[in-house]
Parts: structure tokens; C-alpha cells; sequence
């Protein structure tokens, strides 16, 4: 990462504020919700702008395929950020399967074409996680002192009616500095039962968008939700190492 990093003129620094800012995306990304009857593809187009310390803005991309099939059955992929200007297609970093009927969590690592599976002992929710979801629930949560939530009402979005929420929060001004303002949007849907945009800003690190785009509601491909012939598990190229 860090040759790519000096190749493309992107410093070290901008991996470390995505880390900082990446609490959005592991807390609230979108999450694909284990439900049956509901099977649905589309891709996630992923937009960030990185805030430097001397003030500079980078800005990123990159793009995601995601998917459900009749059976509760999910596939979310991991891509590479790039330049915003590049014309490359995001290198797959790795995929998540999971199973509900038997509550299998696989990883494959395409790349090495490896896999890890293992049995979870708490399924993922059926609703997606954080505390703001932008569902009935997550939306009329009491607010704090330095928390504003906003119910945004409804609107459609790609054919799908979403329900919209903002949470806004105001940190106090420390060091003789300025009060800092952050907020996350969330927009849900409740027959796909995940959110399909999601926005987070901060001005110390940057901002995050994620937008469910490209949705077809036909099943999906199978091939999506099994490991591909010729991948070895993790554990099998441990031992043969040891050896």
C-alpha cells in the first residue's frame, strides 16, 4: 500500500486520516441484512474526501458489489480506494459470504484465492447497526445536549421509498479553537431493509458518502454466495507452512 501510496502522489497521512474516519464506515456502512424473500444486487459507490493537516483535500473512490438471495444469503466485497480521477477498476480486497441458515461467516481473499469460514455464535441483526438507522426506531431517539436529530421525512430513491434521518453533533471549542460540527445522514429502506445512503462529515478528517446504486431485484447469481473452486482454506496453508 505504501509503494502505491508514493506512486500515485498520495501520502501515508491519507491512509491514516481514512483509519480515523473509517469509524463511520465499520459502524454504519452498508450493512447487508440477513432477511429472506427480499433478494436484491446492486453496487455501492463509495466517495470520500480526506482532510490533510496542511489543508489539502484528497479525494477517493471506490465501488462495491453487494447482494441477497431469497434465502437470507449475503455477499458484501472490500475494494481498493483510488484517486478520484483514475480510470481503474477497484482491485477486489476481499469478500464476505454469510449464511443464516447455518450461520457460516466466510472470508475469501481473492487475491490468494484463500477462504476462512467459521460458525458465529450471534447472528447479525435483521436491522442494520448504529445508533441511527434512519428507521422508525433509530430516528426518534431522544436527542442530547450536543446531539440534533432531524426526521427527515420520505422520498424515492432508484424506485424504493427511503426514509431519511440526520444526526448532527456539535463538540465544544477546545484548545482556543472553534466548535467542531459533525453529522451522519442515513437513508433507509424498509423493503430492502438496509440503508441505501449514507453521509458522514467531519471537518477534521473528511467526509464519507455511500450510495446503493444499480439495484436489480431478480435473484442473484449463486456463484455469489459459494466459495470458488480452486480456493484453499487458511488454516490448510498454515499447516503445510509448519511443515
Amino acid at each position: 500500500m505504501l509503494r502505491q501510496c508514493l506512486v500515485s502522489g498520495i501520502c501515508l497521512s491519507v491512509f491514516l486520516a481514512i483509519a480515523s474516519a473509517g469509524a463511520f464506515a465499520q459502524r454504519a456502512g452498508i450493512f447487508v441484512t440477513p432477511v429472506p424473500n427480499a433478494p436484491f444486487r446492486g453496487v455501492v459507490q463509495v466517495k470520500r474526501s480526506v482532510a490533510e493537516k496542511n489543508g489539502t483535500i484528497v479525494k477517493l473512490k471506490t465501488m462495491r458489489v453487494i447482494a441477497r438471495d431469497s434465502a437470507g444469503r449475503i455477499h458484501t466485497e472490500m475494494r481498493q480506494l483510488l484517486p478520484v480521477w483514475s480510470s481503474a477498476a477497484p482491485v477486489i480486497l476481499s469478500v464476505r459470504i454469510y449464511d443464516p441458515q447455518t450461520r457460516v461467516s466466510t472470508m475469501l481473499y481473492p487475491k490468494y484465492r484463500m477462504y476462512r469460514s467459521m460458525v458465529v455464535n450471534r447472528p447479525p441483526s435483521t436491522d442494520p447497526p448504529g445508533q441511527l438507522d434512519a428507521t422508525t426506531a433509530g430516528a426518534s431517539l431522544p436527542p442530547s445536549q450536543f446531539t440534533k436529530l432531524e426526521d427527515l421525512g420520505t422520498r424515492e430513491m432508484d424506485g424504493f421509498e427511503v426514509h431519511g434521518a440526520r444526526e448532527t453533533q456539535t463538540l465544544p471549542a477546545s484548545g482556543g479553537g472553534q466548535p467542531v460540527t459533525v453529522t451522519d445522514e442515513y437513508w433507509y429502506s424498509d423493503y430492502l431493509h438496509i440503508n441505501v445512503v449514507m453521509k458522514h462529515s467531519d471537518p477534521r478528517t473528511g467526509s464519507v458518502t455511500m450510495a446503493l446504486t444499480k439495484i436489480s431485484q431478480e435473484e442473484p447469481d449463486p456463484a455469489l454466495f459459494s466459495i470458488p473452486n480452486g480456493y484453499k482454506p487458511l488454516s490448510m496453508m498454515a499447516a503445510k507452512r509448519s511443515k
